[in-house]
């Protein structure tokens, strides 16, 4: 498998764990013995899961929020058990769900620059699973769409803004589910389940597409993500324990693709893929080491790149996404690694001697702009994600928070559920005084939009002149 003799830009990706000024430090990692990767990252914060009393909290700091971080930092702390796995939405960066142990999902709306009192009132609660809440994923092309599973071997897909379960997959697993991946455009699901069975399921018409038996013969757990190109991969153990990668075609599942054999270690395999270059990095929890591999169309499909290793092992795992990378020093992954007490940025880099933009390093990628509407895509739409170009960096939008105003999770429709937990909307009643309250609220809304543009807009600056100053510091 490592005897490679292959062209490939990829051959020396650089790791490197940043300088431990850069870290975050002094956090008390949740303990919970569950195989999520208890953090999440987007282009604005990392948000992890911590140990906390009485119920379940994490932490969300703004990026650049490194050093000691104080015991009294606010925290998002609305579960009444503990925080098992959290999600930022792809289409705005202030918003993030979360599941828990309590049984339900919370939908959280951040403020722009980061909390300075502890969130207590999510904007949504989602209730419908009988046992605890493990997995949450946010559809990838389309607005407020979330997937949640639980222990009660049950999927279900809402739709945020109305805080509505609109399809409820409770009879496709017999077992509990390790984890659920949605393809490039969200139009079908792959599950791996304690059962040893992978299955593709295409949730709109709530049937099974295909599935795979003992896909890994061995008892503990798998892993199974949707490639670019429509193929499955998977990671699990074999009976003799030892770990396993996969790589499967759904459209026959008899047998796999490729097939190699890892090591005897019994950290479960988190895959982190990156569409983009086609590489898929492997986190073992508990390993002290990334594994990097490049999937191609060519034997033996599944190509061994390099490994990075360090000293400690890693609690859990967080991946940037790649609008958030610094393209100007060929940065081709990031990964946030959870120890015991504290978050450490790695840094991916391809070498390269040119200052220039590297367009074969960074094609155009998945942007933060939403491709469908929830209700478009629940009535059997589908669209690939909208891809924006990296060559001058990535700058959030402006008019991305007037769709969290208006569309989004947020004031505008407290009619839609009265299970909502909106903000403290307040109640209208159907009358003439209503369509001038809509009028005044569209006025208000612009007004805030415009503020808010400012804010971002200062904000940009400022952090332009905090690296100036950094570099000059150095």
């Amino acid at each position: 498998m490592r005897r490679v003799v292959r062209q490939s830009k990829f051959r020396h990706v650089f790791g490197q764990a940043v300088k431990n000024d850069q870290c975050y430090d002094d956090i008390r990692v949740s303990r919970v013995t569950w195989d999520s990767s208890f953090c999440a990252v987007n282009p604005r914060f990392v948000a992890i899961i911590i140990e906390a009393s009485g119920g379940g909290a994490f932490l969300v700091l703004p990026l650049h929020k490194t050093g000691r971080i104080d015991k009294s930092y606010p925290t998002v702390c609305g579960h009444t058990g503990p925080v098992l796995d959290i999600d930022w939405c792809p289409h705005n960066d202030q918003v993030i769900a979360s599941g828990s142990e309590d049984c339900t999902v919370m939908v959280w709306q951040i403020p722009e620059n980061g909390l300075t009192l502890s969130l207590t009132e999510p904007v949504v609660i989602l209730e419908g699973h009988s046992k605890r809440v493990g997995i949450v994923a946010w559809h990838p092309t389309a607005r407020n769409v979330l997937l949640s599973a639980g222990c009660d071997n049950a999927i279900i897909i809402w739709n945020v803004g109305t805080g509505e379960a609109l399809i409820n997959l409770d009879d496709m697993h017999s077992d509990m589910i390790y984890n659920v991946s949605w393809n490039r455009n969200g139009s079908l699901i792959c599950t791996a389940s304690k059962d040893k069975k992978v299955r593709v399921i295409d949730p709109r018409k709530q049937e099974i597409v295909a599935e795979k038996e003992k896909a890994h013969e061995g008892a503990r757990p798998m892993r199974a993500i949707f490639l670019a190109d429509g193929n499955v991969f998977t990671t699990g153990f074999s009976r003799m324990s030892e770990r396993q990668l996969a790589l499967w075609n759904p459209k026959n599942m008899q047998e796999p693709i490729a097939l190699h054999e890892m090591d005897t270690s019994n950290g479960v395999l988190l895959p982190f893929y990156d569409p983009d270059t086609s590489i898929i990095y492997l986190c073992g929890k508990g390993d002290s080491s990334i594994r990097y591999f490049e999937i191609t169309d060519e034997s033996p499909y599944v190509h061994y790149l390099n490994t990075f290793s360090s000293k400690e092992p890693q609690r859990g795992m967080g991946y940037m996404p790649k609008r958030g990378l610094d393209v100007n020093k060929c940065e081709i992954a990031r990964f946030f690694k959870l120890h015991e007490r504290k978050c450490e940025p790695i840094i991916m880099t391809v070498p390269r001697k040119s200052d220039l933009f590297q367009d074969d390093l960074y094609p155009d990628t998945a942007g933060p702009e939403a491709a469908l509407e929830a209700e478009e895509w629940f009535e059997g739409k589908n669209a690939d994600p909208v891809l924006i170009s990296l060559k001058h960096g990535y700058i959030p939008g402006k008019n991305r928070d007037l769709k969290v105003v208006k569309k989004n999770i947020l004031d505008s429709k407290p009619t839609a559920n009265k299970k909502c937990d909106l903000i403290s909307a307040p109640k209208k009643t159907p009358d003439t005084a209503s369509v001038q309250n809509e009028a005044k609220l569209d006025e208000i809304l612009k007004e805030i939009k415009s503020i808010k543009d400012t804010i971002c807009n200062q904000d940009e600056r400022i952090s332009k002149l905090e690296q100036q100053m950094a570099k000059i510091a150095a």
